[in-house]
């Protein structure tokens, strides 16, 4: 029988667009690419270490690196459309319970199950709307990541947006990306400093399931 969400589950990119072609200059560490991530291997579904989104919310995203130029940052960014596919590789991670090759880096005070029931990480991911993006920003001058605290995807705590137990200056970076997202159409989340959702996102109901994969766009 076929559930409820796999019904909204299709595999149409038609919708959808490679973001370095949309946005120049935009920098990306497609972290699900590499095995550097919380699991410590490339997640199924990333075929490609190109970011692909929707055409609204890469439009938005084109906003906000205009407004961070003239600031002397550029984006980075880290992950955006997650296929389905993906999403179920972390799941069944999260049964494995002897697999903890990256805890100490990721999530060293938590057990795997509490980074779901902490909403860390999602069963149906809002990423797989492809309206979502994780990013930073990096100073030009400097060539560098702002610091914002916390690297990416570290889960705990120190990595809620609103955490008081970092400097004046990491806070203010990340009030500094949190706001001109918000301006720009996005809206944050209470545990991620780099997690927005474009707020008017076209498929809010729908979730794809196509690779990560600039050529599968121009089939």
């Amino acid at each position: 029988m076929i559930s409820d969400f796999e019904k909204k589950v299709i595999s149409d990119p038609s919708g959808f667009t490679v973001l370095a072609d949309f946005v120049p200059g935009i920098i990306q560490e497609i972290r699900y690419y590499s095995s550097y991530n919380f699991i410590g291997e490339r997640i199924d579904g990333y075929e490609e270490p190109c970011a692909l989104l929707t055409k609204e919310a890469a439009r938005a995203l084109k906003s906000v690196a205009k407004e961070m130029n003239v600031r002397g940052y550029r984006l980075k960014v880290f992950d955006a459309y997650r296929p389905a596919t993906a999403v179920k590789h972390f799941v069944l991670w999260g049964i494995e319970d002897t697999d903890i090759r990256m805890k100490q880096y990721f999530y060293p005070d938590l057990e795997k199950q509490e980074l779901f029931i902490k909403g860390y990480i999602a069963k149906q991911s809002s990423h797989s709307r492809g309206s979502t993006v994780d990013l930073t920003l990096l100073d030009m001058a400097s060539g560098k990541e702002v610091d914002m605290g916390s690297p990416f995807d570290f889960f705990g705590e120190i990595s809620h947006p609103d955490y008081r137990g970092i400097t004046d200056e990491q806070y203010q970076n990340r009030m500094e990306l949190r706001n001109c997202m918000i301006r720009n159409g996005f809206e944050p989340i209470d545990c991620e400093w780099w997690h927005f959702t474009l707020k008017d996102e076209p498929y809010p109901d729908t979730y794809f399931d196509f690779p990560v994969s600039s050529g599968y766009l121009k089939k």
